[in-house]
């Protein structure tokens, strides 16, 4: 921390003197600061123009100037300025499920979209090409299917587009566990008549973790985008992504004994027993290579003053293959007293999942009579191809306080699985494969209607239809089905006071196609009606002091039915089951957004969720979920920046994340097992000058130990340091 502060010293004696040649007006500044913190309109939402304070949908947004003034280059990591959102498993690089989960309202979420097209990231996803996040709150199958949407919202990343004049910026970084970045946003126009735009976004990171500071994890990312705007009326776009990493997992313990049996039910109370929270408890060799590829491409045109069309086309690709190391904590062979680590790893070969995208949207604003309505209508064709290998095998049981983790590495592993493969037994045994092609058709189409000035009330219908063509899971044939849905969506707004206070409330539904089960001992398969998720919402949205300060206030209740129970297993080991569960999840959430006097901005959020089994086996009946999080969250950020005077560009800002006790385990067989609350702060100090920007966070400043997890333990990052530079052009 010496260091830090003399860094920060160090910066602003250079702050002092690089201002006097800092031309930017305070009006200019002032601008760019409400700009950066202030709630923006989304044109995603509904897929359709619609201002926050008439928009019937809870949704948040963190636009790339957060990221800029926070130092953060990732978007896993740009989660933490979004309220009721929980980071619970980094990614794992896996092809098709890989990216990183995260927790809305009591349901697992990914970050699948991109500009309202599927588009999964299955690598730690650079945020080098983001312009804003929007996080859409509540079931929203209606308008972007049931495909990658949660049950408790819609992650959607939004892309920077090329602009009209040439500029950029290079930037260097480096910080804590031999973290070093380079990066650079290029855009240029291609013609003299700037029809033809071209940006280039492209960076490369290199660095260790807390527990591994040698093990040079690497990221590159590259994404040129291309804009033609021939005419008035027509723009094209087109934008590539590619990622590729190659990195070691996360460790992450899972838990396959009761809390009783592990004499622990908490992972600080884990740590007494020895358990070593700066440990991989593994050897080197033992990354995954992941590759990521996404495509999109967009023709807008303007049919009319009233109607506009707008195709949007997508492919994603992603690849792996390597080692994935797991945990588990267990008993000792020998001595059913002694604590230890058990040793695995499920290896991916190989692996690929792609998507291809095809989509057409009609957007008309008119009116009847003086009745205003907006209209989108539109529809969707999928293709989704799975093809994915996993070899898996258990390699050791090893104490607490061994002197030497590295046994287990590239060679051990793979000249286990080079032994295993001998076995007639292997493929049953130790190997998991899933495959299958699945086309999904749907069509859809949404209304706000204004009867009078400053009520709107929304109403949209989708219809799906999924067609899977048959495949594998495990060493099962998975058999083909054709199953179809409906989706409604209804909602209102009224606005108390016009363009400042509205009152809100929403009706949203999703469903998810879990195809067959197996219904009896014989092992006979049922094909599942759809599980369905439906919302009830209402609160308030405000838009003060010319939009500086925007507030939502919501309660919603989402009940789930049609889950699938265990309630039993075939002579095989396979589970049997019935559609007869249901659960139900409920809460509160406050986000602020404010820029409350010249300089200073607040982005803050408080959430509260409750979530249980109301339909379930006798062992989790009433109880919380272990994928639930945990049920209080709370994020903070104040940011300051000098618009005039001596210190004109400086700006720092102080922030943090709280989380209470989160149950990963909790049932009546197993108990409960708890990673600790945790209230983790961050900080950070820049200078924004017309020509170059330098930067210095300290993140978890308080050394805070903290896990998260995905019904799992996985410990993380410690208190850490990072520095950039910036030119500008």
């Amino acid at each position: 921390m010496k260091n830090v502060l003399i860094c920060a010293s160090a910066l602003g004696t250079m702050l002092v003197s690089a201002q006097k040649k800092d031309s930017l007006t305070t009006k200019s500044i002032d601008e760019v600061v409400i700009n950066t913190y202030a709630k923006k309109d989304s044109d995603y939402s509904n897929k359709m123009p619609l201002k926050a304070i008439e928009d019937p949908q809870v949704y948040s947004s963190i636009g790339k100037g957060v990221l800029e003034n926070q130092l953060i280059f990732t978007v896993d990591e740009a989660f933490r300025n979004v309220a009721g959102v929980q980071k619970m498993w980094s990614a794992t690089n896996r092809a098709g499920d890989g990216g990183i989960y995260l927790n809305l309202r009591g349901f697992v979420a990914g970050n699948s979209m991109r500009n309202g097209m599927v588009a999964p990231i299955t690598t730690s996803m650079d945020a080098i090409n983001i312009e804003r996040i929007e996080v859409l709150k509540g079931p929203s199958a209606t308008l972007f299917g049931s495909n990658v949407t949660s049950y408790g919202g819609v992650i959607n990343r939004i892309t920077k587009r090329p602009y009209e004049t040439f500029g950029g910026s290079i930037s260097l970084a480096g910080g804590s566990n031999n973290y070093y970045r380079a990066q650079a946003d290029v855009n240029a126009p291609l013609t003299n008549d700037k029809k033809l735009l071209f940006r280039l976004n492209t960076a490369y990171t290199n660095q260790g973790t807390f527990q591994k500071t040698n093990a040079k994890n690497s990221f590159y990312a590259f994404t040129p985008s291309l804009t033609y705007r021939p005419t008035d009326k027509l723009e094209i776009n087109a934008e590539l992504e590619m990622l590729e990493t190659n990195a070691y997992p996360e460790t992450s313990f899972f838990f396959y004994f009761p809390s009783s049996t592990l004499g622990a039910d908490s992972m600080d109370k884990m740590e007494k027993l020895g358990y070593d929270y700066k440990q991989t408890y593994m050897g080197d060799n033992l990354k995954t290579t992941a590759k990521a590829r996404n495509f999109f491409g967009q023709v807008n045109y303007k049919i009319n003053d009233h109607i506009k069309s707008s195709t949007n086309v997508s492919t994603s690709y992603s690849y792996s293959d390597g080692f994935n190391p797991y945990f588990y904590f267990k008993p000792s062979p020998d001595n059913a007293l002694e604590i230890g680590i058990a040793r695995a790893d499920q290896s991916t070969k190989d692996s690929k999942r792609t998507y291809f995208q095809l989509q057409q949207n009609f957007n008309a604003d008119f009116k009847i009579g003086s009745v205003r309505n907006r209209t989108v209508a539109g529809f969707d064709y999928m293709r989704m191809n799975d093809n994915q290998f996993f070899m898996f095998t258990e390699f050791d049981w090893v104490p607490f306080n061994a002197a030497d983790y590295s046994n287990m590495n590239g060679q051990t592993l793979a000249e286990k699985y080079k032994s295993l493969q001998g076995s007639p037994t292997f493929d049953r045994d130790n190997t998991y494969i899933s495959t299958g092609k699945k086309d999904v058709y749907s069509g859809y189409i949404s209304n706000v209607i204004t009867p009078v000035t400053g009520l709107n009330i929304l109403t949209s219908l989708r219809y799906e239809s999924v067609d899977f063509k048959g495949g594998q899971t495990g060493q099962n044939p998975t058999p083909a089905y054709t199953q179809g849905a409906w989706s409604p969506k209804l909602g209102i707004v009224y606005q108390l006071i016009h363009d400042k206070v509205s009152v809100f409330g929403n009706y949203q539904n999703s469903f998810t196609s879990n195809g067959y089960y197996i219904s009896d001992a014989a092992s006979n398969v049922t094909l599942s009606d759809p599980e369905r998720a439906n919302q009830f919402e209402g609160g308030f949205k405000a838009s003060l002091v010319k939009g500086r300060i925007s507030t939502t206030l919501s309660y919603y209740n989402i009940k789930v039915k049609n889950t699938l129970l265990n309630i039993g297993y075939t002579a095989q080991g396979r589970a049997i089951q019935r559609q007869a569960g249901s659960l139900t999840s409920s809460g509160v959430e406050l986000e602020a957004n404010a820029y409350l006097i010249k300089g200073f901005s607040v982005i803050a959020g408080v959430s509260y969720n409750d979530m249980k089994y109301t339909e379930a086996d006798n062992d989790v009946i009433g109880r919380r979920p272990a994928t639930a999080s945990s049920p209080w969250l709370v994020n903070l950020n104040a940011s300051y920046q000098f618009l005039d005077g001596k210190l004109k560009g400086l700006g720092f800002g102080v922030g943090g994340n709280y989380a209470s006790d989160n149950k990963i385990v909790n049932s009546t067989s197993m108990g409960t097992f708890i990673l600790p609350k945790y209230l983790v702060m961050n900080a950070n100090i820049f200078y924004d000058a017309p020509k170059f920007r330098i930067g210095i966070k300290v993140d978890n400043f308080t050394n805070e130990k903290y896990w998260n997890g995905y019904t799992t333990a996985n410990a993380q990052q410690l208190a850490n340091v990072l520095g950039s530079f910036t030119y500008k052009f």
